[in-house]
């Protein structure tokens, strides 16, 4: 019986790739979204998106989380030589607001969970296709 590849090595190169072209397709469901021209993405500020996207269709307080948060250390020298040392000696904790948004794009696109931390955007979710709103009189 005659094997495909001569060298064993040779067998872990498709395998290899195969592997690779999977990570590369199997992204986190969404890092980023279109606002209409605009894209939001995770680390943005709630006013940017709010500029982006416009008032969202819900907006709901989660509650608070306790981070920690350090400082660096900035020390200026003679000659104008600036160092950064982080982390620094400061370190301390703060609460900060959990706010959750929705946006609901209508029924042929999805709608978009956003996770606020402290004002900052941490977590972008795809919630499935929106829905028509219901005109009120």
């Amino acid at each position: 019986m005659q094997t495909m590849y001569k060298n064993p090595a040779q067998w872990h190169r498709p395998a290899t790739a195969a592997i690779a072209l999977l990570l590369l397709l199997h992204s986190p469901a969404a890092l980023a979204f279109r606002c209409g021209q605009k894209i939001v993405i995770e680390d943005m500020h709630e006013q940017q998106v709010l500029n982006a996207c416009g008032e969202p269709t819900s907006v709901r307080q989660i509650g608070v989380v306790v981070r920690g948060v350090e400082l660096p250390d900035r020390r200026t020298y003679g000659g104008g030589v600036r160092i950064e040392r982080f982390p620094g000696h400061t370190r301390f904790t703060e609460e900060v607001a959990v706010t959750e948004y929705v946006y609901n794009f209508g029924p042929r696109k999805f709608m978009r969970r956003l996770i606020f931390e402290g004002g900052i955007l941490i977590k972008i979710e795809s919630m499935g296709y929106g829905y028509r709103e219901k005109k009120t009189k």
